[in-house]
């Protein structure tokens, strides 16, 4: 019996030192086995209020906090805006547009005097950038949500129920606290517009926490409708359209040499923020993480 003691003390000790071992073990970051040294193409997320004001999202804007990016203060701010972008360096630009032929010939027409720029932010900052660096293509990266291509289908009469059902009541105008507390943090951002310079307004809308914070409106409200009515419209319509835009960066990625900006409203930068951050396909270049002699 004492020596069986004796036996299971040393296993004890044994044990208990293999373990202490083991805990003394740094523990690895994933990273050490997803990236290695091997070039990765580059992406620049850029989250743009629409300068031309089409008031289509949840969030509009009343005339009078609407700003004239084509008058003369407001060009010579687009001009540095522009010029800190211009950093990056792109290869490659993609854009909040669907249509790639009629954003090419729009893109052409400037290119090559027979247009001036219009008032949206595609023609401000990425027709800039594209004559800038001589790019010949612009890349338009929107896609339609799932939920619409089953409306579009010719099954359309069997989803139109069922998704009737789903989005019954999904209208962006919840009065719970927390989208209310939202809508006032969303206006004293248009207000920002009129009092900040364009790069400082989006050196700040672009800024990770706010990004993050701004995602997190459509976590409350609609989000809240039924059991799992609101995850499930979210799911469809507005998370499986960002993954869709990124599924379309994914399939212009065709050289670790790429440099890929891309033009988006804020609300799908939001997102696009999360996705770029988990992936370990790409080098994601933040906003701010430009030189801020850029400015």
């Amino acid at each position: 019996m004492i020596l069986l003691m004796k036996r299971c003390s040393l296993l004890t000790v044994v044990l208990l030192l293999l373990y202490s071992l083991s805990e003394a073990q740094p523990l690895k970051n994933p990273d050490s086995f997803l990236i290695k040294n091997d070039p990765l193409p580059a992406v620049f997320l850029v989250g743009s209020f629409h300068f031309a004001y089409y008031n289509m999202d949840a969030h509009t804007v009343s005339k009078d906090k609407q700003i004239d990016v084509l008058s003369p203060q407001k060009q010579q701010e687009m001009a540095r805006l522009v010029a800190y972008i211009a950093q990056f360096k792109p290869t490659k630009i993609v854009v909040e547009a669907r249509n790639s032929a009629k954003l090419g010939q729009r893109y052409r027409r400037y290119k090559t005097g027979q247009a001036a720029l219009a008032r949206d932010e595609i023609d401000q900052i990425a027709f800039r950038l594209g004559k800038q660096f001589n790019l010949d293509t612009l890349y338009a990266g929107d896609a339609p949500a799932v939920d619409d291509e089953m409306l579009a289908s010719a099954d359309s009469v069997a989803f139109k129920a069922y998704l009737g059902r789903i989005f019954e009541g999904y209208d962006f105008k919840s009065e719970d606290t927390l989208s209310r507390r939202y809508m006032a943090y969303f206006n004293y951002e248009t207000d920002l517009t009129t009092r900040l310079s364009l790069l400082d307004y989006f050196a700040y809308t672009n800024s990770t926490n706010v990004l993050i914070r701004e995602y997190g409106a459509y976590l409350s409200g609609d989000f809240t409708l039924g059991t799992y009515r609101g995850a499930d419209a979210l799911a469809l319509y507005w998370y499986d359209r960002n993954l869709r835009i990124f599924r379309n960066i994914q399939r212009i990625t065709t050289s670790p040499s790429d440099r890929i900006l891309v033009l988006f409203g804020r609300g799908h930068i939001s997102l696009l923020n999360q996705l770029f951050s988990a992936t370990p396909a790409y080098k994601y270049i933040r906003f701010n993480d430009l030189p801020k002699g850029g400015k």
